[in-house]
């Protein structure tokens, strides 16, 4: 199966990122804004850089509106997953017109509201994830989850 991870940099990647117990074992590709940890963790992955900053900024939003466009008719994934922010607005969207199931993993952060690409992208969404109750009663289509840990041995203490 194909997965097209779609996330910002920083604690938006790093999210995505903790998601490799299921990506690892299909045929990722990603799209992220390019810096140093990004370049470092994703060396040996598939990826396309987008356009940033993409807060409120009209000119990189065409930009990776034509980027969405260009890899997911070349990538051809069979399910998009993102963790947000504004970069996966355009790409959830034409996933889902280009019949892509569409996964949003939001925040851990949000407890009362969803974050504005959430909102956004909601109507494009099979399946939303949050972390707190709140939410999943507020957005009848969210799932519940835990939150993601990082899977490394505590180091012994003593």
């Amino acid at each position: 199966m194909k997965v097209l991870l779609v996330c910002s940099a920083g604690g938006h990647f790093s999210t995505c990122y903790q998601l490799r117990p299921f990506w690892q074992n299909h045929d990722p590709v990603w799209v992220t804004f390019r810096t140093p940890t990004t370049e470092t963790s994703l060396k040996d992955e598939k990826v396309y850089w987008a356009w940033s900053p993409t807060n409120r900024n009209l000119p990189n939003l065409v930009r990776n509106f034509f980027l969405s466009w260009k890899v997911l008719r070349r990538e051809k994934p069979d399910v998009v997953i993102s963790t947000g922010a504004g970069v996966s607005v355009p790409f959830l969207f034409l996933a889902w017109v280009l019949g892509s199931q569409t996964i949003f993993v939001e925040s851990i952060t949000r407890v009362t509201d969803l974050s504005l690409s959430a909102k956004l992208a909601l109507p494009f969404l099979q399946v939303i994830y949050v972390h707190w109750e709140q939410l999943q009663i507020r957005y009848p289509k969210a799932e519940l989850i835990m939150p993601l840990c990082d899977s490394s041995p505590n180091p012994d203490p003593l």
